[in-house]
């Protein structure tokens, strides 16, 4: 049975998770340092699929499913987002452009499921876009138009990761990450071999340090093992409408984290982009909890 509140314990439980994927950021950005980025994601599937693999069932759902979500969500979104945060965009503002996913994930609904955009998700999506637009116009070291580009790719094929795996149903959300990323590791590999060439991916596994593969471990413990796991008993227990919100608090944490440990200029322009989209974020995520509430636009809920 589903509760409207978060008692304090589930509420701590929630924001820990959301501190996770935000400074996960900062931590890619640490691991870039010592591992070229196609093989950093390689390892970070690997370690997401053992040993986890021989104690999850593998969920009820066809094959296809699964390679169709290890491929976009291993090579789509981690591949493209870890090249783009090599030297293009800083960890910060990577943790906002990604989460555009949610309208790119409108977009997949629109086209593949005939829903109807709303005009509020209409203005949310205004919204964002002149947020991108004002980090395109600023463009700097922190935002290079190409790392903008690779985010985005990023974004889109999270959202196309969405749509596959709400085709598969309720299914254990755990057991089916660590299940698909069996597809995401190969082509990883495969990837980092024809184009980071094996003397590098070699030498660079073999001189690895501590720091290295505790970022690796960071990417597929605590992101997938620990975030995926608490927030799929989270939302077992508690409506989506507690829940979904509190991932705006991704990008707040990464620009925090990347600004207090990397030393990240939160410059006015930065900040009033990223207010931007994650008002646009905010209002796709909010309105229809509002609307069902009967409270007007302009008040608090």
């Amino acid at each position: 049975m589903t509760r409207p509140h978060l008692p304090p314990l589930h509420a701590l439980l929630a924001l820990a998770v959301v501190a996770v994927w935000g400074t996960n950021f900062v931590v890619i950005r640490w691991g870039l340092d010592d591992l070229p980025p196609l093989t950093f994601a390689a390892l970070r599937f690997t370690f997401a699929v053992l040993p986890a693999v021989f104690f999850l069932k593998r969920p009820a759902v066809p094959w296809w499913n699964l390679a169709a979500y290890g491929v976009l969500i291993g090579v789509g979104q981690f591949g493209m987002l870890y090249i783009a945060m090599t030297q293009w965009i800083s960890p910060g503002l990577a943790s906002l452009v990604v989460q555009t996913q949610a309208f790119f994930t409108i977009g997949f609904a629109m086209l593949l499921a005939g829903e109807r955009v709303q005009r509020f998700q209409l203005a949310a999506l205004g919204l964002a876009a002149t947020g991108l637009a004002s980090l395109m116009i600023h463009a700097n070291a922190d935002a290079q138009p190409l790392g903008i580009a690779l985010v985005l790719v990023a974004a889109l094929s999270w959202a196309g990761g969405n749509t596959v795996a709400r085709q598969a149903g309720a299914v254990n959300m755990l057991a089916y990450v660590v299940w698909a990323s069996i597809f995401s590791a190969p082509p990883l590999f495969a990837l980092a071999i024809g184009f980071e060439g094996w003397p590098r991916v070699s030498g660079a596994i073999a001189n690895a340090d501590a720091g290295a593969w505790a970022a690796v471990l960071w990417q597929s413990v605590g992101n997938t093992i620990f975030g995926y796991t608490v927030w799929a008993w989270l939302l077992a227990r508690h409506p989506a409408a507690t829940i979904a919100p509190l991932s705006l608090l991704v990008p707040v944490f990464g620009m925090g984290a990347s600004a207090i440990m990397l030393g990240e200029a939160l410059t006015p322009w930065k900040l009033g982009a990223a207010a931007l989209v994650l008002a646009g974020l905010a209002l796709n995520t909010l309105w229809p909890a509002w609307k069902r509430r009967g409270v007007p636009s302009g008040e608090p809920a």
